[in-house]
């Protein structure tokens, strides 16, 4: 687990790049008269730590082209080593919604992550010395995750190679391999104090969110950060919870607050919030990333999307930003 960090050293290592990504062009996802219902919080902006970040044009998903593209940006941030090495190393994939075609294109050239990429960091995790790599997401399928990764496209053997064989897939919609869940408090929560959670979020070493930079509805972009929503289990937080065989998403209970968690769960603060998705979304990522802190971030933006975060969104559009970053985030409890 990461060393000891304050609220907005958390949100930094998760939000930061987005920033300097983002630019102005992004819509708004909330007016100036909502905006003007919301309580206010104060400006920590200057408390604000700078953490190293590298960005390397990459022209296209040719695997060898990745590799050393993302090779690059890793040293320039300092290497891994003495971040992964003999370690359990847990990475968050960013494969939100269905598998399916948006805009003649497939779901890893616009708005899931591409398996060139991952099998580029299994490789890079491997190198490094990482003792075991597990690939996670909450995914809305029964079949076993390679099945359904296959069917899109993936090539899983090759990214079992890529990463000597040490690669564990899960999908963790539900408790999975676990016997129970994993409970996460969030200091000074915005809107839950605590998620239970599939325990490979927890029984890791390192923790690396490796998402698609593409703009979000209600969140302005999706990065490191807004893909640890996808972290929240279906089982509990899903439109049919409680239910371990569940294949529903978390709208009703997490973008619109209109269902309360299960008996057991962790339920929400009672502070009035409105039951809005643009109000709710953006505060429950800045609530997952402090109950789980990214160790470090690798985002794909070779092939994206703008106008929204997947197929759901009207007037969804592909485009090519060209190129492939990475950012390092490392607390002095694993650097030493």
């Amino acid at each position: 687990m990461s060393g000891a960090m304050n609220r907005r050293e958390i949100l930094v290592r998760g939000l930061g790049t987005a920033v300097a990504l983002a630019g102005g062009r992004l819509p708004l996802a909330w007016s100036t008269a909502q905006e003007s219902a919301v309580p206010p919080l104060p400006d920590r902006s200057k408390n604000a730590p700078s953490m190293p970040v590298a960005i390397q044009r990459c022209d296209s998903y040719e695997p060898s082209l990745v590799r050393r593209k993302l090779d690059a940006a890793l040293e320039l941030i300092g290497g891994i080593d003495q971040l992964v090495r003999g370690k359990t190393v847990t990475v968050k994939l960013n494969l939100t919604g269905e598998i399916r075609e948006l805009c003649g294109l497939p779901a890893c050239r616009t708005y899931h992550i591409h398996p060139s990429v991952v099998a580029a960091l299994c490789a890079a995790l491997n190198d490094a010395g990482a003792q075991r790599i597990v690939l996670v997401e909450a995914l809305y399928y029964r079949k076993p995750i390679e099945k359904v990764l296959m069917t899109g496209g993936w090539d899983i053997a090759a990214i079992q190679s890529a990463g000597d064989h040490k690669v564990i897939l899960e999908n963790t919609k539900n408790r999975g391999s676990w016997p129970r869940y994993s409970r996460l408090n969030v200091p000074g929560g915005y809107l839950f104090p605590a998620f239970d959670v599939n325990q490979w979020y927890e029984k890791s070493d390192v923790f690396v969110s490796l998402s698609k930079l593409k703009e979000h509805a209600s969140a302005g972009v999706t990065m490191a950060a807004k893909n640890l929503f996808g972290i929240l289990p279906t089982a509990l937080y899903g439109d049919d919870a409680p239910n371990e065989d569940t294949v529903k998403a978390r709208g009703a209970l997490l973008h619109m607050g209109q269902r309360a968690v299960p008996e057991g769960v962790p339920g929400e603060i009672d502070c009035g919030a409105p039951r809005d998705w643009r109000y709710r979304v953006p505060r429950i990522v800045a609530d997952v990333v402090c109950a789980r802190p990214v160790d470090l971030a690798v985002i794909d933006g070779i092939d994206t999307i703008r106008g929204g975060e997947g197929y759901w969104n009207e007037g969804v559009e592909p485009i090519q930003r060209r190129f492939q970053q990475a950012s390092g985030v490392f607390s002095p409890a694993k650097v030493g």
